[in-house]
C-alpha cells in the first residue's frame, strides 16, 4: 500500500493548534487504503465522484463521515442523499434546493458548505460574490424551505501556482467574505463554522487564514491512481 501514516500523524499534529478537521480525499484509492486509515483512526473521508463513492460506502464502516468535495450535478444528488454528511461544492441554488429535496425524502438533514471561485483559473468551479449573495437572500427570506439542509460554512480552491502571496492572498479574502457572510446571515448560528480551505500543496498557508478544514489528499495516499479503484 501507498499510504504515509507518518504524514498522516505529521498532518494531524498540524491541525491541533488550529482546532482544523482533515478531510482525507480518497478519491480513486482502493477499499484497503481507506481502511487502513480508518484502522490509524480516521473516520472523515472526501470523494469527488458520485459512483466511486457509493460503492464504496456500500462496503466501509458505517461511522464514516463521507464528505463529497467534487462537482456535483444535481440529477446524481439522489444517489449519494441516503448517507452523505458534508456536501463542499455547492455553487448554486438551483443544487441547494435538490441537496434539501432529497435529503427530506430520507427524513435527514446534510450539510452543506457554499462554494466561492477565489482562483485566477476559470476552470475551477464556485459562485462570484453576486451568486453567493442570490443564494443567501433567497435561504434568508424562505429558511423553512431549506429545513433538510445546514449551511455550515464555506469552500474555495486557491490557484494552482507556487506564488505562495497569491494563494495567501485568495485564502484571506475568502475568510474576510466568510466572516461577512457569517455576521449577516448566521450570527447566530454556531453551525455556521466551518471554511474549507487548503489541499496537500498550500494548507499550511490556509491554516493562517483562517482553515477550520483541509482536504488532503496525495500526502497521504501517495499520487492519484486511476487503474486501482
Amino acid at each position: 500500500m501507498a499510504i504515509n501514516l507518518e504524514a498522516y500523524q505529521e498532518v494531524l499534529s498540524r491541525l491541533k493548534p488550529f482546532n482544523a478537521v482533515l478531510v482525507a480525499v480518497s478519491k480513486t484509492k482502493t477499499v484497503a487504503d481507506i481502511a487502513a486509515f480508518y484502522a490509524a483512526g480516521q473516520r472523515i473521508f472526501g470523494e469527488n465522484y458520485v459512483q466511486e463513492l457509493t460503492e464504496k460506502q456500500a462496503v466501509l464502516p458505517a461511522d464514516i463521515a463521507w464528505h463529497f468535495i467534487g462537482h456535483l450535478q444535481s440529477n446524481k444528488v439522489k444517489f449519494i442523499a441516503p448517507f452523505v454528511h458534508t456536501i463542499h461544492a455547492v455553487d448554486s441554488l438551483k443544487l441547494l434546493q435538490e441537496i434539501n429535496k432529497q435529503a427530506a425524502k430520507h427524513q435527514r438533514i446534510i450539510h452543506c458548505l457554499l462554494q466561492v471561485h477565489i482562483a485566477a483559473e476559470e476552470t475551477k468551479f464556485g459562485m462570484d460574490e453576486q451568486e453567493l449573495q442570490q443564494l443567501l437572500q433567497a435561504y434568508a427570506s424562505n429558511p423553512s424551505a431549506f429545513a433538510a439542509v445546514r449551511i455550515a460554512g464555506m469552500m474555495g480552491m486557491a490557484t494552482n501556482t507556487a506564488n505562495e502571496t497569491q494563494i495567501r492572498k485568495e485564502f484571506h479574502q475568502l475568510h474576510q467574505l466568510f466572516g461577512s457572510v457569517k455576521t449577516t446571515y448566521f450570527n447566530n448560528e454556531a453551525y455556521f463554522k466551518e471554511l474549507s480551505i487548503g489541499m496537500s500543496a498550500d494548507y499550511s498557508i490556509a491554516l493562517q487564514e483562517g482553515s477550520t478544514m483541509v482536504r488532503i489528499g496525495s500526502l497521504l495516499f501517495g499520487e492519484r491512481n486511476y487503474s486501482q479503484m
